[in-house]
């Protein structure tokens, strides 16, 4: 069968922060992607105001890079080779997005950070690279680094390998390793010393390794068209694009295609518009031949996982499938008594659900469901982050919302109900081993490996469930002082682990409507800490704090201090503590099960569900007598 010497199509996939993005930076400026005097940030790829902000990848993006150097003629093709490159995200809350960039390659290469080693989330894209029986190529990056430990990392991917790949399969055992800094732009095939740089001066050794590794495409001639849709795109000229890979015969700007819809119909449609990717830019194309990556406008409805085919033999390739959602949580309108006070913003029902349904169209791990009030929707996804991170993008483009606090999908199986179970990652000091420790414990974690490198850190791996792991980050970070570091994926389902209690606290409530003053939160600063400062707008039902106890406690933010006609030197004295302003993934993971987020363009306020404190006092004492 004849192949496709001039294409290469390359999944980049690692945990979080392992330097995907910074690798594809340094690959485009040495294949001369871009001119000498060009401005071009730094990970371009990351083109998200949101992505730059976090410093993640969030959403799965292709590139292609022209390779010119010597092994491209020995690869077969003297004029270069197209190396299409899928960059996505190391965060296990995106793995949506790492399937479908997986359905769009031929091999993969894994970043592996030379001093952390396997993460979970290196743990979960492998094992799906596996399960697709594609190539890997294992790059140790950051081999610079002062704490760098190549020998040991490498002995770790390949216990990873035999841990995950399938009983006989010794294929996947053999797999080149390149040693790397991305940031530095070099790459190597000798091991270098701990700490120091690889011996080459450029990237040529990883460009060659993907060449002899990475196979070209192979096809059919003359075979009818099959294109699949990977992911979505929009373009203020075109419309709604539709990002496919061409997996068999040819297609034509301007050529009429058979559009193979998700419920089994079949539409003929035009191409309106055809291009490739050069670098980040998309330029026009007259054609593309299997094996190319693509984008098409023309058909305004097209979703991920439908296919483009001849119009004379119209045959589907099979849809895309990703791993079930894990958490929930409800989103609605916002129905505090401050709704509607930013100047254009969208505060309707209607305009959510809309909304919603838009983000459904491109976000294939997502799933919104009816619940008994018709201005709210339950949204179920991978993990707090991918929801929060919804939210966040929404509470942006101007609208109001109401967030409940985040839940986990149960399932029944063989009649029990079985919750979803997370694989943890601890790095920390050896002295907050026992604290850590402890902090799982009280959330039904069961510590399954830990090793102590020699360097002062200790390496835990926790089993937790799900909910577990709601509310987590926060206080870990303030039981290791701000240096441990968690990572989780999703493992499997277990039978439900009883009753969990992961908030210690109560809240400070306020209990009446008005504007914060700073003789009231004086005095109120023994009982917890603060969430408002002095000329905050509060409501009854506002959260204004977390109480040092166990309970709820009503109090009166907004108190005065009486006028006397005595002189006083005691505001001169006062000294307010700074208040503790929450994120919004924070503000959902300090929420109870009776409490909510409201969310609006400029303020995130945690609040009561119910705000009125005699509803909410009937409703404890009908609890307690249930």
């Amino acid at each position: 069968m004849p192949l496709r010497t001039d294409l290469r199509n390359v999944a980049i996939v690692a945990h979080v922060d392992h330097g995907k993005t910074t690798l594809v930076d340094a690959m485009l400026w040495q294949s001369g992607a871009f001119g000498e005097h060009q401005h071009v940030q730094e990970r371009a790829m990351d083109s998200g105001d949101l992505e730059r902000e976090k410093g993640i990848t969030i959403l799965a993006k292709n590139t292609a890079v022209r390779y010119r150097g010597p092994a491209a003629a020995a690869a077969g093709a003297p004029d270069g080779v197209t190396i299409n490159i899928i960059d996505t995200p190391g965060h296990a809350d995106f793995g949506g997005e790492v399937e479908r960039g997986l359905s769009m390659v031929d091999a993969i290469a894994l970043l592996v950070d030379a001093s952390e080693g396997p993460l979970p989330q290196t743990r979960f894209v492998l094992r799906k690279a596996l399960l697709a029986h594609l190539p890997v190529i294992v790059v140790i990056n950051k081999v610079d680094r002062p704490d760098a430990r190549i020998a040991e990392v490498v002995d770790e991917v390949y216990e990873l390998f035999l841990d995950l790949m399938d009983e006989g399969d010794d294929q996947a055992l053999e797999f080149p390793v390149v040693y790397a800094s991305a940031k530095a732009g070099r790459a190597s095939l000798e091991r270098p010393a701990d700490g120091e740089l690889p011996d080459s001066e450029d990237l040529e050794p990883l460009f060659r390794t993907i060449l002899e590794t990475v196979p070209a495409f192979e096809y059919e001639e003359d075979a009818p068209l099959q294109a699949h849709v990977t992911n979505l795109d929009a373009s203020p000229f075109l419309g709604r694009l539709a990002l496919c890979r061409v997996h068999a015969g040819r297609i034509h700007k301007g050529q009429q295609v058979a559009w193979c819809r998700r419920d089994g119909s079949v539409e003929r449609v035009k191409v309106t518009e055809l291009m490739l990717t050069e670098a980040l830019d998309r330029v026009p194309a007259d054609s593309a031949g299997p094996g190319d990556i693509i984008a098409l406008a023309g058909i305004p409805e097209i979703t991920i996982g439908e296919t483009l085919a001849d119009p004379e033999h119209p045959v589907p390739l099979p849809l895309i499938t990703v791993d079930e959602p894990a958490i929930s949580m409800t989103i609605g309108t916002n129905t505090s008594p401050l709704a509607g006070r930013t100047k254009g913003a969208k505060v309707t029902a209607r305009l959510v659900k809309d909304r919603l349904d838009r983000e459904l169209v491109g976000n294939v791990s997502l799933r919104v469901l009816p619940t008994e009030r018709p201005d709210t929707w339950e949204v179920q996804g991978r993990g707090e982050l991918a929801l929060a991170i919804l939210v966040e993008t929404m509470r942006r483009e101007g609208f109001e919302l109401t967030v409940g606090k985040p839940e986990v999908v149960t399932r029944e199986i063989d009649g029990r109900v079985h919750e979803p179970v997370e694989h943890l990652t601890v790095d920390c000091p050896e002295e907050y081993l026992g604290a850590v420790t402890q902090l799982l414990a009280g959330r039904k974690g069961r510590m399954e490996h830990m090793v102590n490198h020699g360097t002062g850190w200790v390496r835990m791996e926790f089993r937790v469930p799900s909910r577990g792991l709601i509310g987590f980050r926060t206080e870990f970070l303030t039981e290791t002082r701000g240096t441990g570091i968690a990572h989780h994926v999703f493992e499997g389902y277990e039978p439900w682990s009883g009753e969990l209690r992961t908030r210690r606290s109560g809240s400070l409530v306020a209990d009446r409507a008005g504007f914060a003053t700073s003789y009231a939160i004086l005095n109120l600063q023994e009982r917890g800490s603060l969430f408002v400062g002095p000329g905050t707008e509060v409501y009854e039902g506002m959260v204004v704090g977390e109480n040092s106890r166990a309970d709820d406690m009503d109090v009166n933010v907004t108190k005065e201090k009486k006028l006397t006609n005595v002189r006083s030197n005691a505001d001169e004295l006062e000294r307010l503590v700074p208040p503790r302003v929450l994120s919004l993934e924070q503000s959902l993971e300090f929420c109870r099960e009776d409490e909510c987020v409201e969310v609006t363009a400029d303020a995130i306020r945690v609040r009561k569900v119910v705000l009125d404190a005699t509803q909410r006092d009937k409703a404890r004492a009908r609890a307690r007598r249930g």
